[in-house]
């Protein structure tokens, strides 16, 4: 078993999930892969981050343990803690450059982009998605209604489900 790469994967799951459970289907698929898990392993590891205190995703040091002894509950919590701290160094380097006008403007340059991107999104799901007028009028009126700012979600939600059902 390659150390490196045990950690990369491990690193890699931690990366693409937000926590807890979230990174079992990258790290199911990619130690079953290379044979070095079997299902039975991720039923115990869950079970023992069930059991145990503090957050979930420490099933994976468990997982880590199982499949490679202490030198694999090593490597994931290394990979597992990684993310975070980086977090923490890019936090305190971008508080010290924010003020700076070239990182306001790439700032919101970014966030037009993301808009953008949002919009072309959108307008293609809409597209694929909506096929009659009246569709079309519950979109017009949910977005409507969202742009006022004045109207939850929830309740946004539940009245174009409403109009989605009697159309």
């Amino acid at each position: 078993m390659n150390p490196l790469l045990f950690f990369w994967i491990f690193l890699k799951a931690s990366l693409f999930s937000t926590g807890g459970l979230g990174n079992l289907p990258f790290l199911q698929k990619d130690l079953t892969a290379h044979g070095w898990a079997k299902n039975s392993d991720f039923a115990t590891a869950i079970a023992v981050g069930q059991v145990s205190p503090g957050p979930t995703g420490l099933w994976s040091i468990s997982l880590g343990y199982l499949t490679f002894g202490w030198l694999g509950a090593l490597l994931a919590l290394a990979a597992l803690s990684l993310p975070p701290l980086l977090a923490l160094v890019v936090s305190a380097f971008y508080s010290r450059i924010e003020k700076n006008p070239a990182v306001q403007d790439f700032n919101r340059g970014l966030g037009l982009g993301v808009v953008g991107l949002t919009l072309a999104v959108a307008v293609r799901l809409a597209g694929s998605l909506i096929h009659t007028w009246a569709g079309a009028a519950t979109a017009i009126a949910a977005l409507a209604m969202a742009l006022s700012g004045r109207i939850p979600v929830i309740l946004i939600l539940v009245l174009s489900a409403a109009a989605g059902c009697l159309q």
